[in-house]
Parts: C-alpha cells; structure tokens; sequence
C-alpha cells in the first residue's frame, strides 16, 4: 500500500491515531491518563530545590516540576504548562513559557514578534504569510509562529486559525484565580494528528478502522524487540528504568562493511522506532563494529534522520566504550505501558 493514511480510531476503549507510509507504521499516538503535554494549569510555587535552579509546584493533578525559577517566591500564582511525561514518582514537567499551537500557528505570549518557519523557502510564499500574520497580529502583544503547513494554504483558513489560539491565549492570560487550578487540557491524539501530520494524506475514521488496515499487526511487530534493517540486520530495543538500550547487530551479512552498514541502516531506522514506541530520555546506543573513521559519517546520517523526527533530540556523543548516547526528550508514555 502506497501513500499516506492517517486512521483515527480506538484502542482498548483509549483515543488513539496512526499514521502509515507506504504500507509501514510511521506514527502512532495513544491517549494516557496522565496530563497531556500542553495542559495549563494556575500553580502555586512551593519549595525551591537548591543546586538544580528549580522550584516545586502544586497543580490540580499533582506536584510539578519548574526550571529557571529565578526571582520566583514560593506562595506565588503562576501559568504553567505541561512539556511532557514524567517517570513514575516524579513530578510533573512545566514550563512558564507557554505556546498555544495548532495546525497552521503558534502564539507566543511571552516571545513577541511575527515569524514564518525557516524551512518554507520561497520568498513570495514567504510575503504573503507575513502579511496574513501582520493583518491578523498587528495591534496584538503575542508573538506568532506561522508553521510550514501553512504553505499553499488560504489566507481566510490560517487567519481563522490565528485568531483562535489568539484568543484562546487572551482568556488564559487574563486568569485572575487564587488557588491551583485547570485552565486547559492538552491535544488528544486525534487533534494532534490533525495538528501535526500535516502532508497530504487519506484519512479513516470509521470505528473499526485499525483492524481493517492491519494497524493492530503492524503494532504488535512494531512494539516487538527486534526491528529489522535493510541489509539483513536488525536492532533489539529494550527500555530499563534507567535507559534504553539500543543493540545494533549485521545479522547474516558477513562482509567487512557489514558493521558500518548496520551501523548506517540503524541511523535511519532508529527515529520512527523510538517515535513509534514512544520512547525517551536516556538513549544508549551498543553499535556493531566499525573503523572510527566512520563515526562522523555515522553521526551525520543519524543527524539528517532525527531532523525530521518531531521530538527534541539531542546527540551527547561517544562513551570510551565506543557506544553512543542520546538524549531525548519524554514527549509521551511508552505505548507498551497504555496496551499492557
């Protein structure tokens, strides 16, 4: 099966939506019974933590989390927003820079300014969005972010767009509360789906839809172990409470390039198989042998491959032990835990 088809439906009685390209599991996203990154709440500033910069928060649904809290006392109110998951036990991740984003723009509050994404290009392309930004943004305090979904895009659809985060962002700012409270809920996955996977593409929605398209068998190979590689390798990836530990093996292939083609195959796959199991944090990668010469090709093949990967990543480098470690950050559960 050729293409792109996003299919919205439900699994075990949770939301959840998957995106497959030409015929593979590309995305898949699962709704969680903790706050979903972009979640607002008021928070009252409880104790700071000393040597971390950071201070503890009480929100609705629990302790949180708050870095770079410099001049914040505690007792004082303040919007916080969700950036992520935590472990179990920990508290809540926030930020006190909040965004309001959707399909075609995100309002910036705290960050003025009117900006286009750098990856659209085309300079008449460009013209245009400014001017849509600056119609609809120009009397206004916020910043804007127009997204490169916005490219080719009606004029009247992206304004419709920006004037709903521009308000929604207006309502929340204008809180007046005394007391830890909700204020908004993070996206569910189908509106994360339509948020963010933004190419052309079929979509399904019947109930029932997962089954009919096989997105439940590609789930089941996908959350497995073992992942293949082209060439004849093949990856395990197995997460700890500490890490997730990434072994790259050459499979059959015993030719003296065997390891560096592994090692190259694995820095192409490795995304869309974190992303697919929703993995994060520590990322330890136990490469196959290869000359270290290579190293630097390797890294830039893994590079290219996490640039168009949706989750921040960032590369930490070699250990003396020659393996490769990752940092990326918890966007979302593991989606072994929600289907267990």
């Amino acid at each position: 099966m050729k293409g792109r088809t996003i299919i919205l439906d439900h699994i075990r009685g949770r939301e959840a939506a998957a995106l497959l390209v030409d015929g593979q599991l590309d995305d898949f996203l699962i709704a969680t019974d903790a706050p979903a990154p972009g979640t607002i709440y008021r928070a009252r500033a409880d104790r700071p933590v000393k040597g971390q910069g950071g201070m503890f928060l009480t929100t609705p649904d629990g302790p949180a989390f708050l870095r770079q809290v410099k001049g914040l006392a505690p007792g004082v109110h303040l919007l916080v927003q969700v950036t992520g998951y935590a472990e179990p036990g920990k508290a809540i991740p926030v930020t006190a820079k909040l965004l309001f984003k959707s399909r075609y723009a995100i309002v910036t509050p705290g960050a003025p300014g009117l900006n286009v994404s750098r990856s659209i290009r085309d300079d008449e392309e460009r013209d245009r969005l400014q001017e849509v930004a600056h119609t609809e943004m120009g009397k206004s305090g916020f910043g804007l972010i127009l997204r490169s979904a916005c490219v080719g895009v009606d004029a009247d659809e992206i304004a419709e767009d920006i004037a709903q985060m521009a308000n929604l962002a207006d309502q929340v700012l204008q809180d007046d509360g005394d007391a830890p409270g909700f204020l908004t809920d993070g996206d569910g996955p189908h509106v994360q789906a339509w948020r963010d996977w933004t190419d052309p593409a079929d979509v399904v929605t019947q109930p029932g839809a997962f089954a009919e398209h096989g997105v439940l068998d590609l789930l089941d190979d996908a959350l497995s172990a073992r992942t293949s590689l082209p060439g004849g390798g093949f990856l395990f990836i197995e997460p700890t409470r500490a890490l997730v530990a990434v072994d790259v093996n050459t499979g059959s292939d015993m030719s003296l390039a065997a390891g560096q083609k592994a090692n190259f195959a694995c820095a192409k796959a490795l995304p869309r198989a974190l992303r697919v199991r929703g993995l994060g944090g520590q990322i330890v990668l136990d490469l196959a042998p290869m000359a270290k010469k290579d190293r630097r090709g390797f890294e830039a093949v893994l590079r290219a491959a996490l640039r168009a990967d949706g989750e921040e990543t960032s590369l930490a480098g070699w250990t003396p032990l020659g393996h490769f470690e990752l940092q990326r950050k918890r966007g979302r559960i593991p989606v072994a835990e929600m289907l267990k």
